[in-house]
């Protein structure tokens, strides 16, 4: 008996294609499979939170595996009879509506396949950009980290080591102090305010304002900051405030509105009420419009796109049996 292929896209078209398989993607599915509707889920297999050993914050489910995560989530979408397959999305706009004037959407993959959709949630996710210290990137997830929140307790009692990226960063420094006594804030040209500085001074923040050369390491992870005098400091965590930018590849033809956040934060896609956009029948929920949303709340925010993206077709199916009724009582 032939094996039976789970990499098709539905030639049909389908209620809903969900670009981006993370947290806010598969909640988001999830939504829309219970309330029976046919949902495709494309998954670029890239997630944020690959380097991390572990999904934190996340009540009853604290410390799992991001792709344990991920693998029971895909599991509950496809229960429900959702499908979700691997693959690059390359082009995704709108395709000719129906008779009715419903919405549609092509959607493109690499490989070539595609898929028409009625309704697009975008769950891309985001890009994080580190600043170019020689040594940094190759341990971004572990030894360098950006939020208290989802690596804080891990690395507590470390000596950690701010690298000052902006103003974000000022804020990151009193947080991380929370967590060690031991903290040194580089300012890399920074220049903190006389206030700020007063402010680490009482907290017992050290500040070093020579500019940093590189990040020293060994087998077992970080073990200093290189600093363009020949001085090292030795630290065992780094934390710095990523530029964060929206995963947009391939989606330029559905014409999203985007915007750049103010002191570098990153760009986001621009939506409303429960992920909605200017362009109909698009929805984007998750880090790809809330750049700071941990996991938790990027699929508290896929499901509630996808809820009302349900909402959004059971109205346009009301509104065409409507008009359908209104047609044969008139013939």
């Amino acid at each position: 008996m032939p094996e039976t292929r789970t990499d098709l896209l539905p030639e049909d078209t389908v209620d809903a294609v969900v670009i981006g398989g993370g947290a806010a993607g598969l909640n988001g599915a999830l939504m829309l499979a219970r309330s029976r509707r046919s949902v495709v889920v494309i998954d670029g297999g890239t997630p944020r939170n690959a380097p991390a050993e572990g999904v934190h914050g996340l009540l009853g489910l604290d410390g799992t595996p991001p792709a344990e995560l991920l693998r029971t989530g895909r599991e509950e979408v496809r229960r429900y009879g959702g499908k979700v397959v691997t693959g690059e999305v390359i082009a995704a706009a709108p395709a000719p509506p129906s008779d009715d004037g419903d919405p549609r959407f092509v959607v493109t993959l690499a490989d070539g396949r595609a898929v028409t959709a009625r309704r697009v949630l975008v769950a891309t996710g985001v890009r994080d950009v580190l600043p170019g210290i020689p040594g940094l990137a190759r341990h971004w997830g572990r030894g360098v980290v950006h939020c208290p929140y989802c690596h804080g307790w891990e690395v507590r009692d470390e000596p950690i080591g701010i690298l000052a990226t902006g103003p974000a960063s000022i804020h990151q420094a009193l947080l991380f102090r929370q967590l060690t006594d031991d903290l040194v804030y580089f300012t890399r040209g920074t220049e903190p305010d006389s206030g700020t500085r007063a402010r680490f001074a009482a907290r017992g923040i050290r500040v070093v304002d020579t500019p940093v050369a590189e990040i020293q390491f060994d087998g077992d992870g970080i073990t200093g900051v290189l600093l363009t005098g020949g001085q090292v400091v030795p630290r065992r965590v780094l934390a710095v405030a990523t530029t964060a930018l929206a995963r947009a590849d391939g989606l330029d033809g559905l014409r999203l509105p985007m915007e750049d956040l103010p002191e570098g934060m990153g760009r986001r896609f621009v939506t409303g009420m429960a992920g909605t956009t200017g362009v109909p029948g698009v929805w984007v929920a998750g880090n790809a419009t809330d750049l700071t949303a941990q996991v938790g709340a990027s699929a508290s925010a896929g499901a509630l796109a996808g809820a009302h993206l349900n909402a959004h077709l059971a109205a346009a199916e009301a509104d065409a049996a409507l008009t359908t009724e209104a047609s044969v009582s008139h013939a």
